[in-house]
């Protein structure tokens, strides 16, 4: 007859982080920047985005319901990336599991707080807590896979008289760790917010994490950007909408160019504009 065994101990209750008042610096996530997590169309993607390159895999799935998390619905990841380190900055213990009331992080993400806002917000949430993930990054060997959702889970908190008192999600071990690595996480402009297109948003964070380390700035391939940026869209109007960008010089911080080489390549170049020239 076999020994019993003992019932596995329970894994102990998070401890509840409260979202700090006050303006703050936003902050993302450097591998969040760096590569296709996210839908770049505000209507409903449920075409997996998978890319490869190296020992990098990212593959991302959503439900019919909901479809992929979008690069708008990202704001929220970086209005708690910025919670965290500030909280870190400050000696003050954080946790996976935050507390916050929908008025504290639609302000932060520049968002009006009308009623629609509100339900927009919900349905973000819903897409980042449904949209599964699996990659390869930050796992040693390159071939394993980490799976997470974006959110874990969240609520929505109310009084017994149903006053509302906030919501409370539960983010990810992989975005937590990566947050709190202060190599991983980079300060952005606080007009990101007020980009109003898919890829004028992705283009900003992939320049923005590339553009710090050269003051001469660099340069990407027209159709290696359309691979990198997991983006439904045909390349003939992927191209189109980088052209349109330069033409506006809409990114905040930043100076975009296209050069054509002798055999027809069309690469975007990019360089920080100074400080002083930013008015």
């Amino acid at each position: 007859m076999s020994p019993k065994r003992s019932p596995a101990p329970a894994p102990e209750p998070l401890r509840l982080f409260r979202a700090l008042p006050g303006d703050m610096a936003p902050r993302d996530a450097q591998d969040l920047m760096a590569h296709p997590f996210f839908a770049l169309g505000k209507s409903r993607r449920t075409l997996p985005i998978d890319f490869r390159s190296g020992t990098v895999t990212v593959r991302v799935e959503g439900t019919l319901e909901h479809g992929i998390a979008t690069i708008w619905d990202a704001d929220i990841l970086i209005w708690a990336a910025s919670q965290l380190v500030e909280a870190r900055d400050a000696e003050i213990p954080t946790s996976r599991l935050i507390r916050a009331t929908p008025y504290e992080i639609l302000r932060f993400i520049g968002r009006g707080t009308s009623m629609r806002d509100y339900q927009r917000l919900r349905a973000a949430l819903d897409r980042l807590q449904t949209t599964s993930v699996a990659t390869s990054i930050r796992e040693t060997s390159g071939r394993r896979l980490h799976r997470f959702s974006w959110i874990n889970e969240w609520r929505e908190l109310a009084a017994a008289d149903g006053r509302p008192l906030g919501i409370e999600l539960i983010l990810p071990d992989w975005f937590y760790a990566g947050v709190l690595d202060r190599a991983l996480v980079l300060t952005i402009d606080p007009a990101y917010f007020q980009l109003t297109g898919g890829i004028e948003r992705w283009l900003y964070r992939l320049v923005r994490k590339h553009g710090g380390r050269q003051a001469d700035g660099w340069q990407f391939d027209f159709r290696h950007l359309h691979r990198k940026s997991g983006s439904s869209a045909r390349f003939s109007d992927f191209a189109c909408d980088l052209r349109a960008l330069v033409a506006r010089q809409s990114l905040p911080g930043y100076h975009l160019s296209t050069v054509r080489l002798s055999r027809g390549t069309e690469l975007l170049a990019f360089r920080p504009v100074p400080q002083t020239a930013r008015g």
